[in-house]
Order: structure tokens, then C-alpha cells, then sequence
């Protein structure tokens, strides 16, 4: 198949997209596709379109390339009127499928979703509707109250608040700071005083309009993904220090991540089983990853977010589940290609 990797963009994860792409590029060369990296943002290189799949290919030059614009980032976003770079829509519209690698703002919100979805364009991963709602903490907690799924108490705050103490939101201290749309655990504040509160509304709004403040679940962390409806086994998280934030999900050795999880078989069940509940919430269509927080004091189980296009980068989770039931991270990336293009052929 002709297919583009879809990466890079203009989000705070950008770099951990490229480091997806790279991976997930590989991976599908190895398979005999004709996959060829591209920036969502910058671009193809080459002018003609009509030869980008044909003959020898580098993946690692690409992935380079690709990197080199990251200088340029911020200012282009200033000045830039058109969010696809150059020959992106073309490529994409001779490749038998995109893969999207994307993470974050204008990549997993919904917005290329929709966008392809007008230009008859197909690609891997959930729709426009479910990936705008799981983008959005929010959102996604006021569907989540609405469909049952267990969640943290919490609330949306937006820039401009007055309001200062966890007491003054409803809230009893500690609480845990979120912007609405970030991703990898960009711009979190764990907040143990007012003090902290403050500083924490203070970055999350540096980041976004909007943010959510919610309860903090004293607990373990864990993740599970859906693929094709079907819940895989169980990741128990444990950072070496502090909490699973952005720099001990991409640090190497930072995290302790044990597949299967060490756990009860009813526990289990329960991760899973919220897990197939909070997709079917967001309406996800054919793969998602779920992270929980399981209280420590009663074993509640508690959905924190839906992630529709999790990562695939060498220390990323999906490709340790797909592991655990002796999928290797080469054909993980073909069977999302095969539950994606299943929407298409209905």
C-alpha cells in the first residue's frame, strides 16, 4: 500500500510525534508498504507528488528533515495562514490510507479528521466527532458523568478567572490543574495549597483559554487500550519518582511499566471493562487507550482521559499491551491500519 505517515505538526508534542512517525514509518517499510514521512505542517520536499512513493527511501533523512524546521516553529505559526504545508493534501490524497501519527492540538482534536473527511482522504484512528470530545478534558468529563463512567469530580474554568482557593471552586484541596486540550501531561499542577492552586491556573492559562480543576485521586496509575472493540491487558504505571508526567513518560528507565499489571483478575476486569465503556462513550472507532487512576483507600477504578491517537514511540504503552498478547510493534501498526480501513468498507 501507499501510505503517509502523517507527523511532526504544530503542538506542544510535536517532537514526540516525530519520534511516532519515525517508528511507526519504519515499521510499515519493513512490512513491504511504500510509507513515506511527512510533516503535517511544513511539508514534502520533493515538487512532484506523482514520484514521493517511488524507489529508495531513508526514513532517518526524513525524520531530520523533518526536525530541522523545528527552529522555525513558532514564527511560521505567526505568519501562516494555511495549516497544511506544501503537497500534504496531495500526497495524502494518492496514498491508499494515512497513518496519523499526530499528537495534541491540530492533529488529534478532530480538525484534519473532518478535513479529510470532506476531501474523501482515508486514515487510521477515530473520527472527527470522538476525537474533538477525548481532545477535551472537559468534554470528555461531561460525557463520561453522562454515560456512567467513574471520573473525578471536577470543574472548567476558563482565562480571566477571579477565583483563587480550591474552597472558592467547591473543591477541597488537593486538587490537580489541567488545560482543556494539552496532552502528555504538559502544563499538570498538583496542587497541596492555594498557593499552588494559583501558580497552577497561572500555567495551565499560559498554555490554553481553558483548563479543568478536578479532584486529586490519591492512587496507582494504569492504562489500558481498545482495539476493535476488544480491551487489552492492563499496564500498571509506577514512576520512579513524582508522577507520571511529561518527563517520566519519555525518559527511558524513568518509569516502571509492568504488563500484564500485577494485579487481581477482578480488578482487572473492572480497568478493562471501564475501559470498553469509556470508548463506547466518545463513540471511539477502532483503536483509543484509556489511563485510570485506581484509589488506594477502596479500589474505585476512575477514567481520567481517552487518548485516540496514543503513542508509538519505543517507550510508548500500546505497543507494550500488543506485546503482552504476542502482537510485535510491526504488525500492531498493521492491525491499526486493518480496524481503520473497516469504517471504509462498510
Amino acid at each position: 500500500m501507499k501510505i503517509v505517515v502523517l507527523a511532526a505538526g504544530t503542538s506542544t508534542e510535536r517532537d514526540v510525534s516525530i519520534v511516532s512517525g519515525t517508528g511507526i514509518c519504519k515499521a510499515l517499510r519493513r512490512l513491504g508498504h511504500q510509507a513515506i514521512l511527512v510533516d503535517i505542517f511544513f511539508g514534502w520536499k520533493e515538487a512532484d507528488p506523482e514520484t514521493a512513493f517511488n524507489g529508495a527511501y531513508d526514513t532517518d533523512a526524513a525524520a531530520d528533515y523533518i526536525k530541522s524546521f523545528n527552529p522555525q516553529l513558532e514564527e511560521a505559526k505567526k505568519t501562516r495562514k494555511i495549516f497544511f504545508g506544501p503537497n500534504v493534501i496531495e500526497l495524502c490524497e494518492k496514498a491508499d490510507i494515512v497513518f496519523l501519527a499526530l499528537h495534541g492540538s491540530n492533529g488529534e482534536d478532530g480538525r484534519v479528521q473532518a478535513a479529510f473527511d470532506l476531501l474523501g482522504i482515508r486514515y487510521t484512528g477515530t473520527d472527527y466527532i470522538s476525537s474533538a470530545i477525548s481532545m477535551d478534558k472537559s468534554r470528555t468529563k461531561q460525557v463520561f458523568q453522562a454515560s456512567g463512567v467513574n471520573t473525578p469530580a471536577g470543574i472548567t474554568i476558563f482565562r480571566g478567572e477571579t477565583r483563587k482557593t480550591a474552597e472558592e471552586f467547591g473543591m477541597q484541596l488537593p486538587v490537580i490543574i489541567k488545560p482543556c486540550c494539552g496532552g502528555s501531561s504538559v502544563g499538570i499542577t498538583i496542587c497541596r495549597s492555594n498557593e499552588e492552586v494559583q501558580k497552577g491556573i497561572a500555567y495551565a492559562f499560559s498554555l490554553e483559554q481553558s483548563a479543568v480543576i478536578e479532584e486529586f485521586i490519591e492512587g496507582d496509575e494504569f492504562t489500558c487500550c481498545v482495539i476493535d472493540g476488544q480491551a487489552y491487558p492492563v499496564v500498571m504505571i509506577t514512576p520512579k519518582t513524582g508522577y507520571y508526567d511529561f518527563r517520566n513518560k519519555y525518559t527511558a528507565g524513568a518509569t516502571e511499566e509492568l504488563c500484564p499489571a500485577p494485579i487481581s483478575d477482578a480488578l482487572t476486569h473492572s480497568i478493562q471493562e471501564e475501559a470498553v465503556k469509556a470508548a463506547d462513550a466518545v463513540g471511539l472507532i477502532g483503536y483509543g487507550r484509556m489511563d485510570f487512576l485506581v484509589r488506594k483507600s477502596d479500589q474505585k477504578v476512575f477514567c481520567l482521559e481517552v487518548n485516540t491517537l496514543p503513542g508509538m514511540t519505543p517507550t510508548s504503552l500500546v505497543p507494550q499491551e500488543a506485546a503482552a498478547v504476542g502482537i510485535d510493534y510491526d504488525h500492531l501498526c498493521q492491525k491499526l491500519i486493518d480496524v481503520s480501513l473497516k469504517r471504509y468498507e462498510q
